[in-house]
């Protein structure tokens, strides 16, 4: 299974999340994709799950500090307590002993991260 985690702001669109997803994906098909539980039913973030057809996992914030992250944004750890939404959503989410396939990737209008993991699904 290979977990496409985002974080993004409320202003991020299906384009945004495409766009960062498209920079961090390369060859890799995307299973599902995860992100924080309060951001999970946003309209935007449905409506590109609706149209890649690839399910939600909502993680939970304490989940999010639990996992290691490569990146380490200040914006990230003051808001959430980790270095990295995207990264650790994706780690989260696939499982114990996922690993990370690269580091997040950044949206053009960087409204958006996207981070692969790699791992059983829990």
């Amino acid at each position: 299974m290979i977990v496409a985690g985002f974080g993004f702001r409320g202003s991020a669109s299906v384009a945004s999340l495409r766009d960062a997803l498209s920079q961090a994906s390369g060859t890799h098909s995307v299973t599902h994709l995860a992100t924080v539980s309060d951001k999970a039913n946003t309209a935007a973030f449905l409506a590109f799950s609706e149209t890649i057809d690839v399910p939600i996992v909502e993680i939970c914030a304490s989940q999010l500090t639990e996992q290691p992250t490569q990146t380490q944004s200040t914006a990230s750890q003051a808001a959430r307590h980790t270095g990295s939404v995207a990264e650790a959503s994706a780690l989260a989410a696939a499982g114990p002993g996922a690993r990370l396939l690269a580091p997040r990737s950044i949206s053009t209008d960087r409204l958006a991260t996207c981070a692969l993991a790699q791992g059983a699904f829990t």
